[in-house]
């Protein structure tokens, strides 16, 4: 007698709670990753996938290293290797940016072996033409183009249309914030304006540089955008930032209509936008206490504007400076910007180049 067969039923079939979201409400999940590399993991995992990444319209792009002209290994600019003191000379002769493997193996579900983002060249302009729709783009340099001394903190941010709009430069040396009577004890004596020393030690000197290497790594992020914003007519708002948080170069709806209507004045001697006549105020403070314990020392706000910048009218046009200076940086620097615009003005005027 055989032994009974145990009867067991069969097994539910797996039911893929996904299916059941509307294509809509699956795009806005995939909008939520942004990360280039993460929604090309995505667009691998099926053909419906497939078909919405594309669709995505906030979009955020991070760039591992950067290739000159030459596409010699050894000129790559590597986060892994040490940071170049003067990484602007570089930007000058850039070609190329170069993303590290972020589809490197994946290919359509439909078995065509065909790559689901064409990197031939690793470029960014190539992977953003597989996005139809961005309106909201960010790309991330592997690191800020000014080189400065070190433990010197230097942040800028500029606002472009077809050419330059507004640009605030904050610089100075963070130090631990001291009880009285220690090394770091502010000036006793600060009536609000440059102490002598500042004239004649290199520190205004030492701001110019700053300013002028700030314009030029601005002006050269400017002119790297052209094929992106030509690619994308759907395009809101443009950051193009660093790892480092040193520099960010804004681009708002109105400044993108303002680059594609216009014609770009770029410079004759480099691979960058021409930077305008402009004028400048200068604050500055020897010791600016900040929240949180720290302090800078030799605190600098420069705020730049084209000189002939008279488009929205000289009331309008300074409210919106001011709006744009006030917002530029997070904590704890955007209490120094504040502090610092209370500090004597000292105006400066620049040549175009």
């Amino acid at each position: 007698m055989h032994p009974r067969a145990r009867i067991h039923a069969d097994p539910a079939p797996e039911f893929d709670q996904f299916d059941c979201l509307p294509d809509p409400v699956v795009q806005l999940i995939l909008n939520k990753l942004e990360d280039v590399r993460s929604l090309g993991r995505c667009a691998a995992v099926s053909k419906r996938f497939s078909a919405l990444v594309p669709l995505v319209s906030d979009v955020y792009l991070k760039i591992d290293r950067v290739l000159a002209t030459d596409g010699e290994a050894d000129d790559a600019l590597n986060l892994s290797s040490a940071k170049p003191q003067n990484i602007i000379s570089h930007f000058f002769k850039l070609m190329l940016f170069t993303i590290v493997k972020p589809f490197h193996s994946m290919h359509h579900p439909n078995g065509t072996g065909r790559p689901l983002f064409p990197l031939a060249q690793h470029s960014p302009v190539h992977v953003l033409r597989n996005f139809k729709d961005v309106w909201n783009l960010r790309v991330e340099l592997p690191s800020g183009d000014v080189g400065t001394e070190e433990g010197v903190l230097l942040k800028w941010r500029a606002e472009y249309g077809s050419t330059l709009r507004n640009c605030v430069i904050l610089g100075g040396t963070p130090v631990d914030r001291k009880p009285v009577g220690s090394e770091h004890e502010p000036p006793v004596e600060d009536n609000g304006s440059m102490p002598e020393s500042f004239y004649t030690n290199g520190g205004l000197k030492l701001r110019v540089v700053w300013t002028i290497s700030s314009l030029i790594a601005a002006s050269t992020r400017h002119y790297l955008l052209r094929s992106i914003i030509s690619d994308h007519p759907t395009l809101r708002s443009l950051v193009l930032a660093d790892a480092d948080g040193q520099g960010a170069l804004y681009m708002g709806m109105e400044q993108l209509r303002e680059f594609r209507e216009n014609n770009l004045s770029t410079s004759a001697c480099f691979n960058r936008t021409q930077v305008p006549a402009c004028s400048m105020k200068l604050k500055y403070a020897p010791y600016l206490e900040l929240p949180g314990g720290l302090a800078l020392q030799g605190a600098t706000l420069v705020v730049i504007k084209p000189s002939n910048d008279g488009s929205c009218g000289g009331h309008s046009s300074r409210k919106e400076t001011e709006a744009f200076v006030s917002s530029a940086f997070d904590e704890p620097f955007r209490f120094a910007v504040k502090a610092l615009m209370k500090r004597r003005t000292y105006l400066l005027e620049m040549n175009g180049f």
